[in-house]
């Protein structure tokens, strides 16, 4: 059984079995989400200084920062696993 990844953005990916949610960070919650993972020392900024544009939490509790939007990752993610 191989592990299917999907790019984060910059040649950056991440298992997409692991993927529990992906969310807009504009939201009080989401924020909220980020800020314990960057306490916490689970985050993952893999929007190489960009502005972040989609928080993927991954059910190992740690929390990644995307330069993409959800809409573009929740694509690859039903490409990428469909094949």
């Amino acid at each position: 059984m191989a592990v299917r990844l999907v790019n984060v953005g910059f040649g950056n990916v991440i298992a997409a079995g692991r993927i529990v949610a992906i969310v807009s960070p504009d939201s009080a919650p989401a924020k909220r989400v980020v800020q314990e993972a960057r306490e916490r020392s689970r985050l993952i900024d893999a929007s190489h200084g960009r502005r972040t544009r989609a928080v993927v939490v991954m059910d190992s509790m740690h929390v990644v920062l995307s330069a993409l939007q959800p809409e573009t990752l929740a694509g690859r993610i039903g490409t990428e696993t469909e094949s």
